[in-house]
């Protein structure tokens, strides 16, 4: 118990330390902090709503770093399907300070990276040597103040011709893959914000400008609609003061709402066959669960798993 004490006083500490001389608006507040096991996670937010969460791990020399962004295929209005998506992958070709693929640096010091998208939330995540916290924090202040700068017709015509491939590849070239695309489409009524999947079509990607992918940028990639993580092998104090210095100038932008999303319940059955070449049949069932993070989603994972 005298260790929590003294942790929390170092903590108050340390907080008005980086907070002198800051306006209320931009100081780094506390949010809560709790223990899994041994460990403590401390969780805190900077004062352009950017939230942080740390969790200080000595048992390996690496560190596993995530920025969730709240936006997904949901949010993508209609004949806009894939931009988000495709934005995960424009995300990894440069930013205004370091305009070039995102893996160069990172590649040779055996880190791992990628992103995802989800119907719910994009995520991107790293695991490098702990010695290079700093390195993947500039890296990734950069793209999110400094993207727009760097974006070009070119590197977006590049990526939606990898995003169509990716599509081909997964789901219209694979056995059984387009049957996950009519899933969606017949369990949610057309203008559901489910009602497709988050790979999109080749006509909205085709159609997608420029300015539609800086304005979904502007929108929603923004520290007050972030979640940065940060687990591992470093110090709690050093990774605080260097997340305010790398992502505390960063303007708010705001926190993306929630799409309206009408209970949808099915009447009947609905059955559905989808020819494809393939040498035995599969049969897939599904229905309607609650929706990700609202009451009874973590019981059906639990279920599921």
């Amino acid at each position: 118990m005298g260790g929590n004490n003294t942790s929390k006083v170092a903590q108050e500490e340390f907080l008005k330390e980086l907070n002198a001389g800051k306006e209320p608006s931009a100081q780094v507040r506390k949010v809560s902090d709790y223990r899994y096991g041994s460990a403590l996670i401390e969780e805190f937010a900077l004062g352009n709503g950017l939230e942080v969460i740390v969790w200080e791990d000595k048992a390996a020399p690496v560190i596993a770093y995530q920025t969730w962004f709240r936006v997904g295929s949901r949010h993508e209005k209609e004949g806009k399907t894939g931009i988000a998506h495709l934005f995960e992958h424009l995300m990894f070709q440069g930013s205004q300070n370091f305009n070039d693929e995102y893996f160069k640096p990172l590649d040779p010091i055996g880190a791992r990276v990628n992103g995802t998208t989800s119907e719910d939330r994009t995520n991107y995540y790293e695991r490098v040597p702990s010695e290079y916290l700093e390195l993947a924090l500039w890296l990734e202040s950069d793209r999110m103040e400094n993207l727009l700068p760097a974006l070009s017709q070119e590197k977006l015509d590049n990526q939606r011709d990898v995003v169509k491939n990716e599509r081909r590849q997964n789901y219209e070239d694979r056995p059984y893959g387009t049957a996950w695309l009519k899933l969606q489409s017949s369990l949610f009524a057309k203008g559901h914000p489910y009602d497709h999947s988050p790979i999109g079509s080749h006509e909205d990607l085709s159609a997608a400008t420029l300015e539609d992918v800086k304005d979904f940028f502007r929108q929603y990639y923004a520290p007050a609609n972030a979640v940065l993580t940060i687990v591992g092998d470093y110090d709690a104090k050093e990774a605080r003061a260097l997340v305010e210095k790398y992502f505390g100038g960063i303007k708010a932008g705001a926190r993306a709402r929630k799409p309206v999303a009408t209970p949808t319940e099915l009447k009947a059955d609905i059955h559905l066959i989808e020819p494809d070449e393939v040498e035995l049949p599969r049969v897939l069932f599904a229905w309607h669960t609650p929706a990700f993070l609202e009451e009874g989603d973590a019981e059906m994972d639990i279920l599921s798993s």
